[in-house]
């Protein structure tokens, strides 16, 4: 195991910050909300946090515009709050990621407003401006993914800047040297701080065509669909000159001891996803895999679809990953039901590579319905349909008012679902069959088992429909796991694997030796066989 990074053979655990752990009874979450909460992911077995922006901001994004790359957002904390999570962090034997948004900064940055103040100001050219064209309107057609065009007009000067989200996100300008180096700097002093590594913000979209040329729509787009997969990205996103900067970004961080990591969030097929590895494997470390979280539908065969390609497409020496649900995106729960969610979760911690979970969805969180008057989001508050809130919702400790996230009485940032008090971590924690206790049982055998952290993954082709199977083996292990997606009993008939022995199954009550030349798997059940 001493030849892998950290990074391969763990655990990653998303945080949003507002939403895990209110410190203050504010109604917000905060850093020591979290340093409070840090001996429960300690119990629960993971092995690295990813927290969400906590950087100063006006909120706009909540965290994600950035006004000081530098600073802890007061709402959160401060700098001492910080260090004091860090340490608390490295003591537990986790390691601590931050979110990095170097694609866009607020408009109430410094940058920024020296970048308004006129057209000669040396800071004109940190971020894109451009002429309206010839009839007075925007400059080309790109469009913002929040909805509307991508350009703001800035009556002071009488140019339009560009805003790939929301207009008071301005989008910084990755050809200037200047950005580089002041962004790499701020990299720079969270690592000369202690973090352990990035996950950087929309890192496929960091730069722009040179000649801002009109993005083609797309064919199937339809009234209804959301703003951003109305046009193809081809002039905004996946530029070639990404990765030059991106191998300049893994440099500064290779050159930190301690197996700092570098993870990008990319959304774009596997084909072009796997390119940000780097032809030396020197871009990230790991380019976000999205492919569960993107899948419209649940199935074997769709699972199938996604895995086998992407494992086969790897670069030689590149570490997978797989990721079921986070802040953008809706609930693996609401997403394929509560039926499939122990076998999703299965997945996820047996399948090769680096698994990152979502807050809460260990206790199978769902997405909570917000009223239209609570509606936060930038997106929701121009369309309630594309809102992020409901996946965003305050952690459930225990059944305690406000589910134990802030004191009786105040007024959390989001609501609470309302079945808290039968699903939470307190109530879960105590029944040996709950989701928690089989996600606990995961990890503890994820870590237990060479054969599931860094061993080899084969396809198991002989199976029926409904079912999704594989080997994970490593020198003298060897693992079989079984998952039925469906609702359906199924029949396995795998005589060339002889006898096994069930270490674990989705259900928590079914062990011991079984015979593979005909395994009776009951619906929506999953299990790991040691062969």
């Amino acid at each position: 195991m001493m030849q892998y990074a950290w990074w391969q053979t763990g655990v990653i655990y998303q945080i949003y910050p507002r939403s895990f752990m209110d410190g203050n009874n504010d109604g917000v979450g905060d850093l020591n909300g979290i340093t409070q909460r840090l001996d429960y992911l300690q119990w629960l077995g993971v092995d690295a946090i990813w927290l969400s922006p906590i950087y100063p901001s006006p909120m706009a994004d909540f965290g994600y515009d950035i006004s000081n790359y530098t600073d802890i957002e007061p709402l959160f904390g401060n700098l001492e709050d910080f260090d004091r999570l860090l340490e608390q962090v490295h003591q537990h034997g986790m390691k601590c990621i931050l979110d990095f948004v170097p694609c866009h900064s607020s408009d109430q940055h410094p940058w920024f407003r020296e970048a308004c103040s006129s057209r000669d100001n040396p800071k004109r050219d940190w971020y894109i401006w451009r002429d309206p064209a010839p009839d007075g309107g925007v400059p080309n057609n790109w469009l913002s993914n929040f909805g509307g065009t991508a350009w703001q007009y800035d009556e002071q000067t009488q140019q339009y800047y560009l805003h790939m989200f929301d207009a008071r996100q301005p989008d910084l300008n990755w050809r200037n040297p200047e950005v580089r180096n002041a962004m790499f700097d701020a990299m720079r002093f969270w690592l000369e701080r202690g973090v352990d590594g990035f996950r950087v913000d929309v890192i496929w979209m960091m730069v722009k065509d040179i000649q801002f040329r009109d993005n083609p729509l797309r064919p199937d787009w339809k009234p209804g669909d959301s703003n951003e997969s109305m046009q193809i990205g081809v002039y905004t996103e996946d530029q070639p000159e990404v990765h030059e900067i991106i191998r300049d970004m893994r440099a500064l961080v290779d050159a930190y001891a301690g197996d700092r990591v570098l993870i990008g969030e990319i959304y774009l097929e596997a084909e072009k996803l796997v390119t940000y590895y780097g032809p030396q494997l020197d871009e990230v470390h790991m380019p976000f895999n999205f492919q569960f979280i993107t899948m419209e539908g649940w199935s074997a065969e769709m699972i199938r679809a996604c895995v086998d390609p992407y494992e086969a497409m790897l670069p030689t020496g590149a570490w997978p990953n797989w990721v079921l649900g986070n802040h953008d995106r809706p609930r693996i729960a609401t997403r394929i039901g509560r039926d499939q969610i122990r076998i999703a979760q299965m997945l996820l911690l047996t399948l090769r590579g680096t698994p990152t979970c979502y807050y809460g969805d260990e206790l199978g969180m769902e997405n909570v319905v917000v009223p239209v008057e609570m509606i936060n989001d930038p997106p929701g508050k121009k369309n309630p349909l594309f809102s992020r809130d409901p996946e965003r919702t305050p952690m459930q400790w225990d059944a305690s008012p406000n589910a134990g996230f802030s004191a009786a009485g105040v007024q959390t940032w989001l609501p609470i679902a309302q079945e808290y008090q039968q699903q939470n971590i307190e109530v879960e924690q105590q029944d040996p069959h709950s989701y928690l206790s089989l996600v606990r049982a995961l990890l503890s055998l994820r870590h237990d088992m060479s054969a599931l952290s860094i061993g080899t993954y084969t396809a198991v082709l002989d199976v029926p429909e409904g079912c999704f199977a594989f080997l994970r083996e490593h020198e003298e292990q060897r693992l079989l796991v079984v998952l039925n997606c469906s609702g359906d009993e199924l029949e396995l008939t795998l005589p060339r694997l002889g006898q096994g022995h069930i270490l674990l199954a989705t259900s928590l009550d079914r062990e011991g030796k079984v015979e593979l030349s005909a395994l009776q798997l009951p619906a929506n059940e999953g299990y790991i066989i040691e062969l």
